[in-house]
């Protein structure tokens, strides 16, 4: 029996369509389809109830697949593991991550990873909206908070300080801010449409009291580096991570406007940069060695 058919069949199952298990092979549907029938041939089952409408597994079908999907991972994880002995790693990586944090942190340490292990090439994936690891084949997704997924292994990787900042342009006709209380006057550029994020600032003074300002203003948007953009150009005053606006904040072009407190619009506690990935046994070396990297050049 080819293995190859058998991972086909599983992604016949998990995408519920021969022409998207087709496209993700590089194949026609046509020959997924002929694939999958001689199958069914070979064990005398029928895999899929076909209809005009739908693709579905057989009672049959599931319980194969539940059977047959777990042995065939564990063995091209057997394969990835003997092949590694003494050899740089070689593949293809896929990476999932936020676009601001991808453009921002991710993309720049390509070139010099991809240097150092020539044999390796990346699917670098830039999306906010959440995605099945497993069925989008992932080795690594980056997120910017915990998820309660217990069937993937997840880990911090750095913490995540923000700063609420504006541009000297805003603030030359308006009177600064002294307190966080006092954002309600103004125009805030909120950070929204995303898990864990909302339009409530949160505060923490030196003292450990903590305030929690609804803020408002004229431009909600699910991207930081827009946001940032805008408060740059004056429109107003904007909550981002220090890994977004460092930059910035060194050469004064935005101004720190409570360097004291730390802040958050996150509605978790404990806000950072969060590696996941979906195996809790085999770690493939690409995978382990890619993590290391972040952890040398994409912390937050």
């Amino acid at each position: 029996m080819d293995v190859r058919h058998l991972r086909l069949f599983i992604d016949v199952v998990r995408f519920g369509s021969f022409a998207e298990a087709a496209r993700r092979s590089d194949m026609d549907p046509s020959q997924v389809s002929r694939i999958v029938a001689g199958l069914e041939d070979e064990l005398e089952i029928r895999l899929f109830q076909r209809t005009t409408r739908r693709l579905a597994p057989t009672e049959a079908g599931r319980i194969y697949y539940e059977r047959v999907e777990p042995l065939l991972d564990e063995l091209e994880r057997a394969g990835s593991a003997a092949t590694e002995v003494g050899e740089l790693p070689k593949g293809v990586i896929r990476v999932l991550s936020p676009v601001s944090y991808g453009l921002l942190k991710v993309a720049p340490m390509l070139p010099e990873f991809a240097l150092r292990y020539p044999d390796l090439t990346f699917d670098l994936i830039l999306s906010d909206a959440p995605l099945d690891l497993v069925s989008e084949r992932i080795d690594v997704a980056l997120r910017l908070a915990p998820i309660s997924d217990s069937g993937l292994v997840a880990e911090r990787l750095a913490p995540l300080h923000a700063a609420v900042c504006a541009s000297p342009a805003y603030l030359r006709d308006r009177s600064l801010p002294v307190s966080p209380h006092e954002l309600t006057a103004h125009n805030c550029l909120v950070l929204d449409h995303l898990p864990a994020f909302d339009s409530t600032w949160r505060f923490r003074a030196p003292d450990g009291s903590t305030q929690a300002i609804a803020v408002r203003g004229t431009l909600r948007s699910s991207n930081a580096i827009a946001l940032k953009e805008c408060a740059l150009a004056g429109m107003g005053i904007v909550l981002q991570a220090r890994w977004i606006v460092g930059d910035e904040l060194h050469d004064g072009r935005l101004i720190d406007l409570f360097p004291e407190y730390e802040v958050s619009a996150q509605t978790i506690a404990s806000p950072g940069v969060w590696i996941l990935r979906p195996s809790r046994t085999y770690v493939p070396l690409k995978v382990r060695l890619f993590i290391d990297a972040l952890r040398s050049h994409a912390g937050a």
